[in-house]
């Protein structure tokens, strides 16, 4: 028995169901969030998710909060841009 999968990748799982658009946004959510990403700690290729917003680093077991598909989001990084950007500013004075 051959595989169906092939084109669709991931989504294969739901078959002819839910409409092609639908299924190439989660064939492209599941890419990005399966994908073992950059520990902010050790900056080692080890973050994996666990649950929706919580990854986790399999090297040094470093736990932190992200989004729910990527472990820093567009809005989380312009505000950790922003703090840093306040923080010289302080020691700057």
């Amino acid at each position: 028995m051959t595989r169906r999968t092939k084109k669709v990748k991931s989504t294969g799982r739901y078959g002819t169901r839910y409409g092609s658009r639908l299924r190439k946004r989660i064939r492209e959510i599941d890419a990005t969030s399966k994908v073992a990403h950059r520990c902010p700690r050790c900056r080692v290729y080890a973050v994996r998710k666990q649950s929706v917003g919580i990854w986790s680093c399999r090297k040094c077991n470093h736990t932190f909060s992200g989004g729910a598909w990527q472990p820093q989001t567009n809005s989380g990084r312009r505000a950790i841009g922003s703090i840093r950007q306040i923080e010289e500013r302080r020691y700057e004075e």
